[in-house]
């Protein structure tokens, strides 16, 4: 799924640890979000949205999602 988390990151000059500390998680899941290795449990998606700011949509795009 493609995220706007890197640009987002990059515009609030934060270190992938930094980001991964203010939501509780890995560097490493940072990366795999931002690398599109790795999609974001729901969870995950409104804290990383609430700390920019920005809704979900806004920072997760879902057009490439299958729908069930």
């Amino acid at each position: 799924m493609k995220t706007r988390i890197q640009e987002l990151r990059k515009q609030h000059r934060l270190s992938q640890e930094e980001l991964a500390n203010a939501v509780g998680v890995t560097r490493q899941t940072i990366t795999s979000l931002e690398c599109e290795k790795y999609t974001a449990s729901l969870v995950l998606a409104y804290k990383i949205a609430k700390y920019f700011g920005l809704t979900i949509e806004e920072v997760f795009d879902f057009s490439e999602v299958e729908e069930i």
